[in-house]
């Protein structure tokens, strides 16, 4: 491989850590958050500043993520094998949904109808890591490429599906993190339900 591949790759890596580190930070979070009401609304406000560009960061991983996912198909040699191909269906068609909520800021339509993308390509991302770390487990090699056999390891467990299981975690928890300002408000502005009365 070539000294961009080795560089590009380990950029992304790093970027992978990054937002592993950011989603489990988040699930921790939440977790502590539920313990106590004084911790929730820590969470809350933490929640507030993210809120109006949570679907931004969202967007912008998958955007990453797919640019990553081609560059590695064209540089890395050749095709993903049969895993592969499914967590680039769960993760390309996000670079243009996320942008589309993000730019219209239709965070329900996000959290209704496009987590499952991302929840669905994270359980196969993280299905396909273990199968290329876990020893003795066998591979159901659908084509002609392994699925147990990594492409590359950086940092010496980074591998492409630690990347995309990376990729969706924070996919979730940055649209689950985004809040949606319209619930309390009519489309008009005025305020609706209980919050009417107070």
């Amino acid at each position: 491989m070539s000294d961009p591949f080795l560089l590009i790759t380990s950029g992304y890596s790093v970027l992978s850590l990054v937002a592993a580190a950011a989603a489990l930070a988040f699930g921790i979070a939440f977790a502590i958050s539920r313990t106590r009401l004084e911790r929730r609304g820590r969470l809350d406000r933490w929640r507030e500043r993210v809120s109006p560009f949570g679907l931004y960061v969202a967007w912008i991983v998958a955007v990453l993520a797919t640019l990553g996912s081609i560059y590695v198909q064209f540089e890395g040699g050749g095709p993903p094998c049969e895993l592969g191909w499914l967590q680039q269906i769960c993760i390309y068609p996000l670079s243009l949904l996320l942008g589309i909520a993000a730019l219209s800021g239709d965070v329900r339509l996000a959290k209704r109808y496009f987590l499952a993308l991302p929840i669905a390509g994270g359980v196969i991302a993280a299905y396909h890591y273990q199968l290329e770390h876990i020893a003795g487990e066998k591979s159901p090699d659908f084509g002609l490429v392994s699925c147990s056999t990594p492409l590359f390891n950086r940092f010496g467990f980074i591998s492409v599906p630690f990347m995309s299981l990376a990729a969706c975690l924070l996919i979730v928890a940055m649209v689950l993190v985004t809040d949606n300002r319209d619930e309390d408000y009519g489309h008009d502005g005025e305020v609706t339900g209980a919050d009417a009365s107070g």
